[in-house]
């Protein structure tokens, strides 16, 4: 403490409410050289991350969860997660996770899974790397998310299967997905994005909003198991 005194990086002065106690505080000089450090090891942290692949930063990420546990540390309110590509066994996934969450929030019969399969077989089947993707948003080590964009024609892409897990909801993953979506599709010279979905999907709808997709169509139908009233949205690039 005296060191860092005596190299003016501290200032240090009785407690005005404690006479027993000092008041110790960076000095600017002390503020500089703090930040320089920070930034460093920020440097360094990154440089480490940066040799690993998005699977290999997943399981970091759920290995310093499991030893917080182990040494009873309360974990962080909001895990972090990350956005990374398609891998083997994430349709299966995707299929499974749909097929669950719309039966068990909204009623969905059978045939919305089915629905959900048939596109995820077409787009491995059909991939075309450069003007399709599929994200994967990972939580803890687990799946979190997901949504995909195809080619529907020279000019026009379509947004598919945007999908946040429950527990997941609230951190911005949805929103952030999208984002990608509109992102790439601008990199890859699309002219419009455009998507169906139906009225009661609020959250999902209220995402699409925000990334400035505007309703362009409505059309009452009857599909897994129930009346529902499809939307056509689109966003001009």
């Amino acid at each position: 403490m005296a060191a860092f005194k005596k190299r003016g990086l501290i200032s240090r002065k009785p407690s005005e409410t404690d006479g027993r106690q000092s008041d110790i505080r960076l000095t600017e000089k002390g503020r500089k050289a703090f930040a320089e450090l920070n930034g460093r090891s920020h440097n360094d942290i990154e440089a480490l991350l940066g040799r690993l692949s998005p699977v290999e930063q997943s399981r970091l990420i759920g290995a310093m969860r499991v030893i917080e546990g182990l040494l009873g540390a309360q974990p962080e309110r909001k895990v972090p997660y990350i956005i990374r590509p398609h891998q083997p066994g994430d349709m299966g996934w995707v299929t499974h996770r749909h097929g669950v969450i719309y039966n068990e929030e909204y009623g969905w019969d059978e045939e919305f899974e089915a629905l959900v399969a048939e596109i995820t077989a077409k787009f491995i089947r059909n991939y075309d790397p450069k003007f399709e993707r599929c994200w994967i948003a990972e939580r803890g080590g687990e799946i979190a998310g997901c949504v995909f964009l195809v080619k529907k024609s020279k000019t026009v892409a379509q947004l598919r299967l945007l999908l946040v897990e429950p527990s997941a909801r609230g951190m911005g993953i949805g929103r952030r997905l999208v984002n990608e979506c509109v992102r790439f599709a601008r990199q890859s010279g699309y002219k419009k994005i455009m998507l169906w979905t139906n009225s009661l999907l609020d959250a999902a709808r209220h995402i699409y909003e925000e990334a400035g997709f505007r309703l362009v169509q409505e059309e009452p139908h009857h599909s897994f198991g129930h009346d529902l009233v499809g939307q056509n949205w689109e966003l001009k690039l």
